[in-house]
Order: structure tokens, then sequence, then C-alpha cells
């Protein structure tokens, strides 16, 4: 079967956007996708990368035209509500582990719409211990459980395991995706994704025999 990996962490506005995108194809396709939490503070110390915000700041018109290509981005695909965080960036290693300890609990689908949207949409300053516990109840989820979770060594242990994974098998920050074992980076990508779901399936198709 065709396996989609979304390797995604809050702290980035283009992962955001392809969250909010990722639906249309999945109904096109009918693959779902599969959320994996990475740190992405970690695949940039291993692979001397750092944020576009950092890297392209003192670049004369980049960060203008970056901001031009995200409105082109919400309008082609119709994304309301979206705006820069006034608090980024954002330390995201506990909203980090809180989405593997939501795996844990059976409420990841849940945490992770929550937490984008109080990272894009309500602009609430995530790394502040009490503002995410707030916006946790808020959200109706579990965030006793969630806040005991995130300092289980378990937890802790795959979420450091699925960024070393994602550095070995290519990625360099997020969002990234496979489908299967090909490697495909960045928002303006997902056509490819999609691309590549479709002719996955197809292969599989006729593997299969199926006209």
């Amino acid at each position: 079967m065709t396996k989609v990996e979304f390797l995604f962490d809050f702290g980035s506005p283009n992962a955001y956007l392809c969250h909010r995108v990722i639906p249309a194809i999945e109904d096109r396709t009918g693959v779902l996708f599969d959320y994996v939490p990475i740190l992405l503070g970690g695949i940039f110390k291993a692979t001397g990368n750092q944020s576009p915000v950092e890297a392209f700041a003192h670049i004369r018109n980049k960060p203008e035209y970056d901001t031009l290509e995200i409105e082109r981005f919400t309008r082609r695909h119709g994304i309301e509500g979206y705006g820069m965080n006034p608090f980024f960036p954002i330390n995201t290693l506990v909203l980090m582990r809180g989405a593997v300890a939501a795996q844990r609990l059976g409420v990841f689908a849940d945490y992770v719409d929550e937490m984008y949207r109080y990272m894009w949409r309500d602009h609430r300053k995530m790394d502040d211990i009490g503002v995410l516990m707030d916006a946790l109840r808020e959200s109706g989820l579990p965030a006793d459980e969630l806040a005991g979770l995130v300092n289980d060594p378990g937890v802790k242990q795959e979420l450091i395991d699925n960024t070393n994974a994602a550095v070995e098998r290519g990625a360099f920050g997020s969002p990234t995706f496979f489908v299967n074992e090909h490697i495909y980076f960045g928002k303006d990508r997902l056509w490819e994704v999609e691309e590549a779901i479709n002719l996955a399936k197809q292969t599989e198709n006729r593997n299969r025999g199926v006209a």
C-alpha cells in the first residue's frame, strides 16, 4: 500500500499551510497522510540548517517575496485566517513531545488541529506552559494527562528517534514528505506529492492486476 508521511513541527508556518491543504489531497487520492512529529530545531542542528527567517533576514527583497508567495498560496487554496505569530520563533519542544503523547492517548488528530490553530490563527505564545495548559483545556483535550506524558522518557526518546530517522532519510527541514521512500520538501512541492501518490497507486493496481 502507498505510504505517505508528513514530517511536521508546529513551529513551521509552511508546515501549517500544508496541513490546511492535505485534506483535499487525501480526498482526491483516497490515501491518508501519516503525520510524524519531529523536532525542527534538532533537524537544523544535525544538518547545519536554519530557519528561513534567520537565513534570509538580511537578504534584500527575499522576505518580501516570501510574504508574496504565501499570499499567493493561501489565495490559491482558499486558506483563511492564517497570519504570522507575533511571538515567533517559538520553542516547540514541549508541543512536539505533546504530539507524541497525544498519539498514545488517542487524541492526536484533535491535538494537531488545535495546536496549529493556536500557533497560526489565534497567535498564542505556545512555549509558555501556562498558555499551553489553558489552550489544551479550552480545546477539551486531556491537559493533565498530556502534561504528565511530555516528561515520560519513552515519549522523549520517540521524538528524538523520529528526528534522527528523518535526518538519516534525507530531511533537512519541515515540511518534508515521503511517498513510500521518495522525499519531497516544501509546500510548493505538494503537487508533486499528489502526483507521486497517484503514480504509486497505479503501480499497485498493475501489480494486483486491477484495471
